[in-house]
């Protein structure tokens, strides 16, 4: 039976392979093999949650998977009846039933090195990349994408269209993070430096970026990205699609130019789930 190596000894061989401008395709495949089988495993995690409610960027981790595709060379790799070209480093991913993840028929992939926890249902076509972390409960719908090491929380619902985009380089940006009970909706795009709470609804067709400030009608302030980048999306947000007139300069006024931008218009309660929340802004 094989022992997984702990967190502390994988980092020292992350380390250690950054320094190495030749490492043998021995050490590079025993490297590659423990490392994806811990993110798959949840022992190690691109980012992962603090007791005081911040999330912590495991720099060491992104230049990890980054080593992979260094160091790695493009195969023919057969999986599936089918034969695919990628870095013979990240070979295709192969779930088994006792994982307990409903994987529906249909041109769906997840690629090694992301852990998806049992409960997970993945409708296709849906596509989950190196480095995520999908909690159990969540649903990916149809056409979504959960990109690389974006952290995905518990029972969380990403709508058919979804967009959760994925960050590796550089090490030190703060990949996506939606926390439990959240729901995303359809066509909407999440974006790097972007941090979801817990049991916000965001409407179908939003577009958050860490650059894109939010405008919080109910509270009257308007949300930007703090000094790390980090834009912020408060607990039970209800978050839909709005414009905002462009009024600084003659031209836009005169031509009553307008640009998309994104609302807070109400806080979930305990009573109201995620479409009720939505369904009551909409009507």
């Amino acid at each position: 039976m094989n022992v997984q190596p702990p967190a502390d000894v994988l980092r020292e061989s992350v380390e250690a392979l950054e320094h190495d401008k030749n490492p043998s395709d021995t050490a590079l495949e025993d490297f590659a093999e423990a490392f994806l089988t811990a993110l798959e495993h949840g022992i190690i995690r691109a980012a992962e949650p603090i007791a005081d409610g911040t999330w912590r960027v495991n720099q060491w981790v992104k230049r990890g998977i980054m080593l992979l595709f260094r160091y790695g060379h493009t195969v023919a790799l057969d999986a599936f009846g089918e034969t695919f070209f990628d870095k013979h480093t990240i070979p295709p991913r192969r779930l088994e039933l006792s994982l307990g993840v409903r994987m529906v028929p249909g041109g769906s992939a997840i690629r090694r090195g992301a852990y998806i926890a049992p409960g997970v249902i993945c409708m296709p076509p849906m596509y989950i990349n190196i480095g995520a972390y999908v909690g159990t409960g969540t649903m990916v719908d149809s056409h979504a994408l959960v990109g690389s090491c974006a952290q995905i929380g518990q029972r969380v619902h990403i709508s058919a269209g979804a967009q959760i985009g994925g960050v590796l380089e550089p090490a030190s940006a703060r990949p996506v993070i939606i926390e439990d009970d959240a729901f995303i909706g359809g066509n909407a795009g999440i974006f790097e430096g972007v941090l979801i709470r817990a049991r916000a609804v965001i409407a179908a067709g939003v577009q958050l970026t860490g650059s894109v400030p939010v405008f919080d009608l109910v509270r009257q302030t308007i949300l930007r990205a703090n000094s790390d980048g980090t834009l912020e999306i408060p607990d039970s947000a209800v978050v839909v699609p709005g414009t905002r007139a462009l009024n600084d300069w003659s031209f836009t006024r005169a031509h009553g130019l307008s640009m998309a931008c994104a609302l807070i218009v109400k806080y979930r309660d305990e009573r109201t789930d995620a479409r009720t929340a939505l369904e009551s802004v909409l009507r």
